[in-house]
């Protein structure tokens, strides 16, 4: 069976420490009662092995402090005032080891949970960089927190770009500096205008977005709780076909703007 040196290493500093008290008092000179020193010795085991290690290391400083005081008096025995100090240090080792060690507890599941939201957070990322849908998380003031493989992809976004955790404005500006949309230059400025004034808003009315590649990205804004928004642009290229018969083109181009769903849009197009 193996032991578990984490848990029992606290009360052996605190035994150790009591028996070189005990030779330095009797071999070499004369030292006060080292009960200060326990209690810190408690508090510091609670604080690494819990709260099981610190309560037994209290029992062996208290038991290590009476021995102490019997050895320094000329009489057997104790008197009230000595049991009445040696019950404070009972109170005072006892609870310095249970609230030390529940602080500690405390802090050690606000780790794991923290770690497990750390790890929950990452696989996330992970699936949304296989999507083709591009998303963009922004915060409140409108700066991206995430922006996922398939948007850099679409708008020629470096990593490096990515990372840094631009506004959204400058993503904007990156797009009409990469001639990324399919629209005269003219019309950039109010196009990104009305973009930037949905994303203030929140205004989650799907439009299209025609790139210079030849993508169709639908994007729609959500407002998040938090006061984020959440940016999707998916591709519905076989929706507006070039070959689809041009009497159709009217329908396709009443789509952008509509305020209607994705799924329902999705329907009505097939």
């Amino acid at each position: 069976m193996q032991l578990n040196w984490h848990a029992i290493s606290g009360p052996t500093l605190t035994a150790a420490t009591a028996l070189l008290a005990f030779l330095v008092d009797r071999h070499f000179f004369p030292i006060p009662n080292p009960a200060p020193l326990f209690v810190c010795i408690v508090a510091f085991v609670a604080s690494v092995s819990g709260i099981v290690s610190g309560m037994a290391s209290a029992v062996i400083a208290v038991a290590a402090s009476a021995l102490f005081f019997l050895n320094h008096r000329a009489a057997p025995g104790y008197d009230p005032s000595d049991l009445a100090r040696m019950l404070l240090l009972a109170a005072t080792a006892g609870g310095t080891a249970l609230i030390t060690g529940l602080l500690r507890q405390k802090w050690v599941d606000a780790f794991a949970w923290e770690k497990k939201h750390h790890a929950t957070a990452d696989r996330l990322s992970a699936a949304l960089d296989q999507v083709d849908i591009g998303i963009v998380l922004l915060d409140a003031d409108t700066r991206a927190e995430f922006i996922n493989r398939a948007f850099r992809h679409y708008f020629k976004l470096s990593d490096e770009q990515a990372d840094s955790k631009p506004p959204f404005i400058a993503l904007m500006y990156h797009g009409r500096d990469t001639g990324a949309w399919q629209l005269p230059e003219d019309e950039l400025n109010a196009f990104i205008a009305k973009r930037t004034e949905m994303i203030r808003t929140g205004d989650s009315t799907p439009i299209n977005i025609n790139l210079a590649d030849g993508h169709v990205l639908r994007f729609i804004c959500t407002a998040l709780p938090d006061g984020g928004r959440m940016l999707s642009y998916t591709p519905v290229t076989d929706l507006v076909r070039h070959n689809d018969d041009p009497g159709s083109g009217d329908y396709y181009r009443a789509l952008r703007g509509s305020d209607r769903s994705l799924a329902h849009q999705l329907g009505a197009a097939e």
